[in-house]
């Protein structure tokens, strides 16, 4: 014996397709061990077994929207009937409920693995050939594992823009801002990606003086119609959105303040400001750098980063795997790896030989304008199909709830595309949402197919509330009388696009509709 503790299988990574794939090989008999070990950032933020999704992404994340969300609904709250003081947010007891949450997530994943007699180990992970795993704990003690099959599953952590100085010494991530015990006050959130959005948007709904910098595009992967009318809903609700600049330098003020200085790509005119927090969002790197992929034979692409892998999962060791955010060309998203890793778990244990269906995978954004959506934006569905065999249904709509306040509902919308001609059996109807007061992103979603009656399995994730009644698609004519200056800025204005009936609609339970669409 060479010491070596042996499995059948081994997962490198405790985060959702992880943790998935280990419970669920373990229940169909295999010898299961989980490898998990969290780098602290550089600011020194750690957090416990779970992954992102747990600790630092979607869960704080849902939770400290939805607290934003509650400011929105106290302000109505007198149109209704209720006579509730106006008071300030306060950050330390919102985030101590929200880490006793997530604490309480990681010992509840624990359990699990300890009831399923999974092995954990809190050792960081690092491949000694393709069949051998080292694991180093905290205090340098080191384990060998080996296993017929090994799954990496470690996902990834927010990017720094080392580049620009200060940026490391002075700058925060999302690895850091759900564990602040104290508010970050005036922030600066740099990044046009979801993670910026989100967290600048629920930041100014907890009353904090907030700017989003954007360089470019935002939400650059998302149809850029919806990213117009969300960055739009931002900005008309107390968000600062800077367009087109870059930051070159952060300092810190003797009084502990950030001076940020940034350039206008334009006119190449140079800005400055002051906050107390600097929030880096410009996306994220796989955690690969420190498994020896080398040493295993598994190969990456060069440019990302990220571990190439197949249909069924595998690297270029065909016993060796990957999934979740790790993998090239997989949609960073919890749900998908979640049944990646449970789907991975039944074929090694030959239980099925179905493969995880990438295809039209819903998922939504919850900036203040929540924003749901699933299957090709239109700009890419125009690309692949052509513009004149896409047609585009849209319309403008008021939420219920918007209704009594008065809010302002200039930027609800709905959008669903197909494909021409009208009856192509390959034509589908995958909706490009966006709406306030928790509707747009909660439509049941059809999936591509004959007639579009096929609802997806896979759920939005974390899971918002249900939708009411939103009228049918009916087609007419696109007339300029509808927003014309904003579908020309979003470039989306073309001959296929028709608009939903404006009046006298019915809505699928059959009821008239009590308000107009715009």
């Amino acid at each position: 014996m060479d010491g070596r503790q042996r499995y059948d299988l081994l997962v490198i990574g405790g985060g959702s397709g992880g943790l998935a794939c280990a419970k669920e090989a373990a229940q169909l008999g295999k010898k299961v061990a989980v490898l998990d070990y969290v780098e602290p950032s550089p600011r020194g933020t750690r957090w416990g077994l779970g992954g992102t999704c747990v600790n630092v992404g979607c869960i704080p994340k849902k939770l400290m929207h939805q607290a934003a969300l509650l400011g929105g609904m106290i302000r109505d709250a007198p149109h209704y009937g209720w006579r509730v003081a106006q008071a300030p947010h306060d950050w330390a007891t919102m985030a101590d409920a929200v880490q006793n949450h997530v604490k309480s997530l990681n010992w509840g994943h624990r359990v699990q693995l300890q009831d399923r007699k999974v092995k954990y180990l809190n050792v960081k992970a690092s491949f000694v050939d393709m069949h051998t795993v080292c694991g180093v704990s905290k205090g340098g003690e080191e384990t060998l594992l080996s296993a017929e099959h090994i799954v990496i599953a470690t996902g990834g952590r927010p990017r720094y823009p080392t580049h620009i100085e200060g940026a490391l010494e002075y700058g925060i991530t999302s690895d850091d801002l759900f564990w602040l015990k104290e508010s970050p006050r005036k922030t600066l959130v740099v990044g046009a990606s979801y993670v910026a959005l989100e967290c600048a948007g629920f930041l100014t709904g907890l009353g904090l003086d907030t700017t989003v910098m954007i360089r470019s595009v935002p939400l650059r992967a998302f149809d850029q119609q919806m990213a117009l009318l969300v960055t739009e809903h931002m900005a008309g609700h107390g968000t600062r959105v800077l367009r087109g600049c870059a930051p070159e330098r952060v300092e810190k003020l003797p009084d502990q303040q950030l001076r940020v200085t940034w350039v206008d790509l334009a006119s190449d005119r140079k800005d400055a400001g002051t906050f107390d927090t600097v929030l880096w969002a410009i996306g994220r790197v796989p955690e690969t750098a420190s498994l020896n992929l080398e040493k295993a034979g598994v190969r990456t692409n060069p440019v990302t980063g990220k571990i190439l892998v197949d249909a069924q999962e595998a690297t270029s060791i065909p016993h060796i795997y990957a999934i979740g955010d790790v993998a090239e060309g997989r949609p960073e998203l919890t749900p998908t790896a979640i049944m990646a890793g449970r789907l991975l778990a039944q074929r090694l244990s030959g239980r099925t030989s179905d493969l995880m269906d990438y295809s039209s995978v819903p998922t939504t954004v919850f900036t203040p304008l929540e924003y749901g959506c699933v299957g090709l934006s239109e700009e890419a569905a125009v690309a692949r199909h052509g513009e004149e065999h896409v047609e585009v249904y849209h319309a403008f709509y008021k939420p219920l709830e918007y209704t009594v306040p008065q809010r302002d509902a200039s930027q609800c919308y709905v959008k669903v595309w197909g494909l021409l001609p009208a009856g192509d059996t390959h034509s589908g109807h995958p909706p490009h949402l966006c709406g306030g007061g928790g509707q747009a992103p909660h439509l049941q979603a059809l999936r591509p197919g004959p007639h579009g009656d096929r609802l997806l399995r896979l759920g939005s994730h974390p899971q918002p509330r249900a939708l009411g009644p939103l009228p049918p698609l009916r087609p007419g004519h696109w007339t300029d009388a509808e927003h014309p200056a904003r579908m020309a800025q979003a470039g989306t204005a073309h001959p296929g696009r028709r608009q939903m009936m404006r009046t006298c609609a019915e809505t699928p339970r059959g009821q008239p509709m009590s308000e107009p669409l715009a």
